[in-house]
């Protein structure tokens, strides 16, 4: 792996394309290639984020000659620490994720031990960082080494190739954040496009983008809240000392400072401090008020609606927000199952996986509800005859033989 990171420096330094398609065939371990080693990588910057920064952060990303999106990412990067937006994340991400799929065949018929494959945490990992171009726009997921060995064949891992380091607008790769994309290597073609994965479209931003604006405000308010209690909410001392004597003076202050951590002032007698408050018993509303539409901006703009993770005033609005958050991961849905189908398991069929032939489909009889699926088996046992076996299997309970008559009404439906 050393020489391989050393070939890399050494490369960079020469700019013409055809030793870069020369490294980029050379960039091989033994099973798969490694590109994070081919990235100069940097610790994101968590300085204070403005509106201003955000403006430029975008000019600068959309730029078509150069584009550039490492500033944008920092915002971003600072965006997803927000308590509330990252809820609102992890509710609609989370709704896939817990989604059961199978793979079939063209005839539609599953293969449970070919299904097994994708029962792992590597293609959880896959899903989720799939689900993340939603946010942050596009996104490279590089697959690890095949293993064959101890279990089933499978991938180690999957991992996020740095977005800093990718240019998705002309399809390469940089040494350096922010670098130039003319002296890049393509990862559409040639050995790495073998053990990458490019989810998203190349000059989409992400959701985050339409969110910094509420995260950047919130958080503002949220600082100014903080002095505004600081000021207000503990009371103040003073004390008026009637000597000047710097040694006296340090005796008042060391006693007031082990008092409690409420501020105060040593002053002069003729001296005086004043503090003024709004006149508004409700001041505190301006930020508080303020917050809260943050939270519902960021709401509508990741889950489409408020009222699954925010309080709402009626059933009959809950159900209707219900039903737009249920379409809104149901697209999530089928945005992955084509990407698994067009992209990832073609590559796992020419690294030795036995999927040729296979398509990828979420098994939605698996997403019902308690309630639901009582009542799909009430309607089905009222017009079909259902084995015995199909309720063992699914409930654990073994069936003898059906009475004469029923002792119980369907209560158990009701």
């Amino acid at each position: 792996m050393a020489n391989i990171i050393t070939n890399i420096r050494d490369f960079f330094s020469r700019p013409t394309r055809s030793e870069l398609v020369e490294l980029s065939r050379a960039l091989r371990s033994k099973q798969g290639v490694k590109v994070s080693a081919m990235l100069q990588q940097q610790t994101d910057s968590l300085t204070k984020k403005d509106i201003a920064d955000w403006r430029a952060a975008h000019q600068m990303a959309i730029d078509y000659e150069s584009p550039n999106r490492c500033r944008l990412y920092d915002i971003y990067t600072d965006c997803v620490l927000d308590a509330h937006l990252s809820g609102c994340i992890a509710q609609r991400k989370g709704k896939v994720l817990q989604k059961d799929f199978r793979l079939v065949d063209a005839n539609g018929k599953e293969k449970p031990e070919v299904t097994e494959l994708l029962q792992s945490e590597w293609f959880a990992d896959f899903l989720s960082l799939c689900l993340d171009s939603i946010y942050w726009g596009p996104t490279l997921i590089q697959l690890g080494d095949v293993v064959r060995n101890n279990g089933p064949i499978r991938f180690n891992c999957v991992e996020l190739v740095p977005r800093k380091h990718v240019v998705p607008e002309y399809g390469v790769l940089v040494r350096d954040s922010g670098g130039d994309w003319r002296r890049g290597i393509p990862y559409r073609e040639g050995e790495i496009a073998n053990w990458c994965v490019e989810v998203g479209k190349p000059r989409d931003l992400g959701l985050l983008l339409k969110c910094a604006p509420s995260c950047i405000s919130k958080k503002n308010m949220l600082a100014y809240w903080d002095v505004f209690g600081e000021i207000f909410g503990m009371p103040m001392r003073i004390a008026r000392a009637n000597t000047l004597d710097d040694a006296e003076r340090a005796k008042l202050e060391n006693a007031l400072d082990r008092m409690g951590a409420a501020q105060y002032i040593v002053t002069t007698d003729n001296t005086e401090i004043e503090i003024k408050e709004s006149s508004r018993g409700d001041a505190y509303n301006v930020y508080d008020r303020r917050v809260d539409r943050c939270n519902s901006e960021l709401s509508k703009v990741v889950l489409n609606q408020t009222m699954t993770i925010d309080s709402g005033s009626s059933l009959s609005q809950s159900e209707v927000h219900l039903e737009i958050f249920e379409r809104t991961t149901e697209s999530d849905a089928v945005m992955c199952a084509h990407i698994v189908n067009g992209r990832l398991l073609p590559l796992m069929d020419l690294h030795g996986f036995p999927v040729k032939g296979l398509r990828f489909q979420w098994n939605n009889a698996g997403s019902y509800t308690p309630a639901e699926q009582r009542e799909i088996e009430r309607l089905l046992l009222e017009y079909y005859e259902i084995p015995a076996d199909y309720f063992t299997d699914k409930y654990g309970v073994v069936i003898d033989k059906p009475r004469e008559a029923k002792t119980q009404p369907d209560r158990f439906f009701d």
